[in-house]
């Protein structure tokens, strides 16, 4: 009896609080122990179902437009879900409206006789969250009693823990969806881009960086980076220079804002290319000022330094290519205009002649500039067509060349009955006169040159041909691209800009036609080109 007197004695319903606090205690636990959001949702329709001794539920969960859509159901028929969804819609509607108890009840009850007309008594649990309703859950079942206070007290309790379990799979969800898109823009971004940390050991290597550098991603993560990205030929240092000089926290001031870091240099790949690279190094910070990581844009400049290369090349070129007729021009006029000599009629016209070819050279070069500097503006030839006799333009340009050199002697052969053609005879002119200049440039030893025309139903074919020099076949893939000049001891002691034959190609594409080399070193070069009639 005194055991007994000490002993607390539970009623039949104290025991099933206690047992009903105790099972909401742990599947409590259970759902904020979950970061899933699906399996949040299926945790605690199970439990709300047990509590409430339902045969079928659903959670409904907000969307974007505010309005509520079914996100998981128990006992429900999946082809059901469209047409409960209106009745949600609905209800949303009579809240907003402020519609009282008695509307929202009958419109919960119209969406239990949707799923079953068996069901005859519903909940609706709602989820709040800082007072801001995440969804709801719905509780039908076959059978009717009253609810106590408790009993709602308990249900409350276990909604609001369901909703902070929601609120927080919601919030993992979309920082989960944010890493992946983060993550996906990373390795697909055209740029290589790495992450170091602040001891400079690569953490994240994309698939750019893997074509730039040559490294695979698996090999690179884990390495110091001046083990993998070998710079030489550096313009201002490095990386480990910058941070020895106390970059960033140097540049960023006291705020630590960004102070990002521009290096170029060329890389020693991994196959053992080098390749032109620029990075910026971006700082990011911790929250007490100290360096947590630092990104790093690695972009692929080679193309970029050899058009710099080539401009300087093109402008040396071009500044000469200037200066020689100018010089020539002014040397003779000064010498005509001197006034202690009396010349000769046939010394004046000699004079006059080159003074006339020096001229017609510099307008050339000037032409050939222009036209291909309004090439590169509109991306386009633009063409004045008309009728064109191409064997008249031909002998004009022949006629124009013969008087430029005598080391060589310039034939035509053109088919009799030569067509007349649809183009433009200005710029079929330039191509003409580009053609046969380039070859008497190339023999620079004489010799013959060949200009020969032939035509079929479809189309007309020019030739030029010439014994000189030739051309390289890796050249000749490369002959028509602008500013290109063969590498050579000729090249070099040659006139030119390297623009004639990539005009010749512009206008010749552009009359819907196409040009083409063929060539030997030592045995002279054959261009050609052919449009349609």
């Amino acid at each position: 009896m005194g055991i007994m007197k000490n002993m607390l004695m539970l009623s039949p319903i104290d025991d099933y609080r206690v047992r009903q606090r105790d099972f909401l205690l742990q599947i409590s636990r259970a759902i904020t122990a979950k970061l899933d959001l699906n399996e949040v949702l299926r945790l605690a329709l199970h439990a709300s179902l047990i509590m409430l001794k339902g045969q079928v539920g659903l959670v409904a969960l907000r969307a974007q437009d505010d309005v509520f859509y079914v996100k998981m159901v128990s006992g429900v028929e999946r082809d059901k879900v469209p047409s409960l969804n209106d009745h949600l819609h609905r209800l949303n509607e009579i809240v907003r409206d402020g519609g009282g108890d008695d509307a929202v009840n009958d419109q919960l009850n119209l969406l239990a006789q949707a799923i079953d007309p068996g069901l005859i008594q519903t909940f609706a649990l709602p989820l709040m969250f800082a007072e801001e309703p995440l969804g709801m859950m719905i509780v039908c079942r076959d059978h009717a009693t009253d609810t106590t206070v408790n009993d709602r007290q308990v249900l409350q309790s276990f909604a609001d823990q369901a909703a902070i379990a929601v609120h927080n799979a919601q919030l993992y969800e979309r920082i989960n969806q944010e890493r992946q898109r983060l993550a996906a823009i990373l390795q697909h971004s055209a740029d290589g881009v790495m992450i170091l940390n602040p001891d400079l050991v690569i953490v994240r290597f994309n698939r750019a960086l893997e074509r730039i550098t040559g490294w695979e991603a698996v090999d690179a993560i884990g390495q110091y980076q001046a083990d993998v990205l070998q710079l030489h030929n550096l313009a201002d240092g490095d990386l480990a220079d910058a941070i020895a000089d106390g970059w960033p926290f140097t540049l960023a001031a006291s705020n630590y804002a960004e102070a990002p870091l521009y290096v170029e240099g060329d890389l020693l790949r991994a196959d053992g290319m080098a390749v032109s690279i620029g990075i910026t190094y971006a700082p990011m910070f911790n929250p007490d000022g100290t360096l947590n990581n630092i990104i790093a844009n690695v972009r692929d400049i080679s193309h970029f330094r050899q058009a710099q290369d080539l401009q300087n090349t093109f402008i040396s070129v071009v500044s000469h290519e200037l200066k020689t007729p100018v010089a020539i021009i002014k040397g003779y006029a000064a010498t005509l205009n001197r006034p202690d000599a009396q010349w000769d009629g046939a010394v004046v016209r000699e004079t006059l002649d080159v003074i006339e070819d020096e001229a017609d050279r510099l307008n050339d070069l000037i032409q050939n500039l222009l036209t291909a500097s309004k090439l590169q503006t509109q991306r386009e030839m633009v063409l004045e067509m008309g009728e064109v006799d191409l064997p008249r333009l031909i002998a004009q340009s022949v006629e124009r060349s013969r008087k430029q050199t005598a080391a060589h002697r310039i034939i035509t052969d053109i088919s009799p009955d030569f067509p007349v053609i649809e183009g433009d005879s200005t710029r079929l002119r330039q191509v003409i006169d580009n053609l046969i200049s380039n070859a008497i440039k190339y023999s620079p030893e004489g010799g013959q040159i060949e200009v020969s025309g032939d035509y079929d139903v479809e189309s007309v074919t020019v030739c030029v041909r010439d014994h000189g020099v030739g051309l390289a076949h890796e050249d000749q893939k490369r002959v028509f691209d602008r500013f290109f000049r063969v590498d050579g001891k000729l090249t070099r002691t040659t006139q030119g800009t390297g623009l004639g034959l990539y005009l010749v190609k512009a206008i010749i594409e552009a009359h819907g036609g196409a040009v083409a080399v063929e060539s030997k070193i030592g045995q002279g070069s054959t261009f050609y080109f052919t449009i349609p009639r």
